[in-house]
């Protein structure tokens, strides 16, 4: 049983008590939260989507009980925003990011990104990797920060927002920081910092200092427990003091589970959600 604000002022209870109870708060801040919508990213159920085709990938995803999809690949949809927008509609899920690789968010590809993305109803645009001329030294992420900062402006034109996304070799240090920092030292506010929490403990960095760090950065968030193979809540990350960073200082609008490890990937990401509700997300 979840309690609501209104209950919980009823019978008197703080957050800590329901702890004690066992219920589904995880601390007193909890109650006094408006819940961030989960969403999955769709690289978790690439195989699947192969397979069984995508959209009765989709179809299961939205009856799991997942609000949303961030996207990797379109699997024959890219021409075809207005179905992909149907298929999301007919499934009660919206569209809570892309990753969309470096050129298509560049020059010439820009501009039919946005209009698609404006059918799709999604405002981040979210890079997931980058090419090796934009990492590695001070002068390579610095020509990465004025090269988002100049889409970032461009895209924000039309209500969107570019990011980037963590792995964990952004976690290397250059000096006495790492490329995640210098990056993000730099870069304007208006990027996006997607933490991966399972990819940066994976590259020995410290996601909770991060989240710290860039308050209001991390607008979406991927939420996967580490080691990487461990399903979500069932890892060594800990999530009460994530969910916390991301409800106050993170300003997170979206929480997205990715999990690429096992042979069953639909019943491996429902596990995932299970567990999330569990924890009262």
């Amino acid at each position: 049983m979840v309690y609501s604000r209104r209950d919980v002022l009823k019978l008197g209870l703080s957050g800590a008590a329901l702890c004690a109870t066992g219920h589904a708060v995880s601390c007193s801040w909890a109650a006094d939260q408006k819940k961030i919508p989960i969403g999955l990213q769709l690289f978790s159920v690439r195989k699947e989507s192969e397979k069984k085709g995508f959209p009765a990938v989709l179809e299961a995803v939205g009856k799991m009980g997942y609000q949303g999809v961030e996207f990797a690949g379109y699997y024959g949809y890219d021409k075809k925003p207005h179905e992909l927008r149907k298929l999301l509609d007919d499934n009660g899920l919206k569209c809570c990011g892309t990753h969309a690789s470096l050129v298509t968010v560049q020059k010439d590809q820009l501009q039919a990104t946005i209009e698609f993305n404006q059918i799709l109803g999604n405002k981040f645009l979210i890079v997931p990797a980058l090419p090796s001329k934009y990492t590695g030294s001070k002068q390579a992420v610095a020509d990465c920060v004025k090269l988002f900062d100049d889409i970032a402006a461009k895209v924000k034109e039309h209500g969107m927002r570019v990011g980037y996304h963590a792995h964990p070799q952004d976690f290397k240090k250059i000096g006495d920081q790492t490329e995640w920092e210098l990056f993000f030292d730099g870069v304007s506010p208006e990027v996006v910092m997607q933490m991966d929490i399972g990819n940066c403990l994976a590259g020995h960095g410290d996601p909770y200092a991060m989240l710290r760090k860039y308050p209001g950065r991390a607008a979406t968030i991927h939420i996967k427990d580490y080691p990487v193979d461990a399903l979500l809540g069932e890892g060594t990350v800990k999530w009460d003091e994530i969910f916390q960073l991301c409800e106050t200082v993170g300003k997170t609008e979206w929480y997205i589970v990715e999990y690429e490890s096992g042979t069953t990937p639909l019943e491996s990401v429902a596990a995932c959600l299970k567990n999330l509700q569990k924890m009262g997300k």
